[in-house]
């Protein structure tokens, strides 16, 4: 799976941790950023992750900011994303279970590295579950997205 990561400042070695995790699971990451210490704007690396996965530039997205919070909500911004912040396995699982949700969200401030690892694997490991009330249901959150074009 080709996986496209974003970040601010404060999650460097966060994502660092997440890439190499990725990697040693087969997957192919594409880092969007940032790349540098320096205080940066969440909303922009949240908006370039949620165009990649819109675009399929690549299948899935993660993005890292302080709480998860902000990155998120700018992702969620752009038409077809659905990001999720989740600080802890269970979440992560309905997320891709009943919501369809392609960008994981989660807060370097908020869990652990480890903690952030098994969050990821189970996000990835879980598939939606396709037809019925839950696909209804993603169906009238993008009917919702559609009125507000």
């Amino acid at each position: 799976m080709k996986i496209g990561i974003g970040n601010d400042h404060s999650a460097l070695e966060m994502k660092a941790e997440i890439i190499s995790f990725l990697k040693e699971r087969g997957h192919e990451v594409v880092d969007y950023g940032t790349n540098c210490g320096d205080s940066c704007d969440y909303p922009t690396y949240g908006e370039i992750v949620g165009r990649a996965v819109v675009n399929h530039e690549v299948d899935q997205g993660i993005l890292i900011c302080g709480t998860g919070l902000g990155i998120s909500l700018a992702a969620n911004k752009v038409k077809g994303v659905r990001a999720a912040v989740c600080s802890e396995p269970f979440t992560a699982r309905m997320a891709r279970m009943h919501n369809n949700c392609n960008i994981l969200a989660f807060g370097s401030r908020v869990i652990g590295v480890e903690l952030a690892k098994m969050i990821v694997e189970v996000w990835l490991d879980t598939d939606f579950e396709e037809g019925g009330r839950h696909q209804r249901r993603v169906n009238m959150i993008t009917e919702i997205e559609e009125r507000w074009e």
